[in-house]
């Protein structure tokens, strides 16, 4: 159940039987010449409306700006600061609570969220407000990954360019190649190590023109492929938490008191 899309009755009969909200997450930022800057919350929110229709959970209106600084020197991205992201998405998660919601998944496609929202999740979970975690789709499917792809990388490669074109249909094609031959295909050509510290903070220092991996491997194909795996994944999590006794969620007794 899309949480936006209905009134208030509707949503007070409908909370009454359920404890589980998945809440999309994603970004406002360049993803090379290919893709729209929406492309990391138009995944997020696609994977969990299809998931909240499959398991009939409900389903939060999508965050669609992250922690996205490190590719600031791109047009039109737009980002959060670190600290007000967390506090922000802390926020949320207790409003849900008061309206009953004990268990959230955040259904992220963003890489630059994945660390501030398992700190959320972990302020949530120490305060035993709320269980929740982080899930980011490619990492719930890495072996389909592997297999479709030869150069994949890390941010407007092809698995994204792939989950775009199945989605929406909006990719710029003509720019595949350049896309490609302006970027960063190979992780391993970057030389951002130095004597075991990464050099480097903005994406701009690896690709001149915001893309990794080798997008002209991608299609609409490849995608429902990916699409229909990682929905597969995401149901399974959101099943085996619903299926939880919530005391079973919240932090174990203290060890005095678990050893009596």
């Amino acid at each position: 159940m899309e949480l936006a899309a209905h009134t208030w009755q509707e949503l007070e009969e409908y909370l009454e039987e359920t404890s589980l909200a998945l809440v999309p997450v994603g970004s406002t930022e360049q993803h090379g010449p290919h893709l729209p800057e929406s492309t990391d919350h138009t995944i997020a929110e696609a994977l969990a409306q299809e998931a909240a229709e499959r398991g009939d959970y409900l389903c939060t209106p999508t965050v669609n700006i992250g922690v996205s600084p490190h590719h600031k020197q791109f047009a039109g991205t737009m980002w959060v600061d670190a600290p007000v992201f967390r506090d922000y998405m802390e926020s949320l998660v207790r409003n849900l609570t008061y309206h009953g919601i004990d268990r959230v998944v955040f259904v992220n496609a963003h890489g630059g969220n994945v660390e501030h929202l398992q700190e959320v999740g972990r302020r949530l979970y120490d305060d035993e407000v709320a269980y929740s975690v982080e899930w980011m789709w490619d990492n719930s499917i890495p072996d389909l990954v592997d297999d479709l792809f030869e150069q994949n990388g890390p941010h407007a490669g092809p698995k994204e360019t792939s989950m775009v074109w199945y989605i929406e249909d909006n990719v710029r094609e003509e720019k595949l190649e350049e896309a490609r031959d302006g970027g960063l295909v190979d992780l391993e050509d970057a030389e951002t190590m130095k004597h075991g510290a990464r050099t480097f903070y903005d994406a701009v220092d690896n690709s001149g023109n915001g893309g990794f991996g080798d997008p002209t491997d991608a299609s609409a194909e490849k995608g429902k492929q990916l699409f229909e795996a990682a929905s597969e994944q995401l149901v399974h999590l959101c099943d085996w938490m619903a299926a939880q006794d919530a005391e079973d969620l919240m932090p174990a007794s203290r060890v005095a008191e678990r050893s009596e």
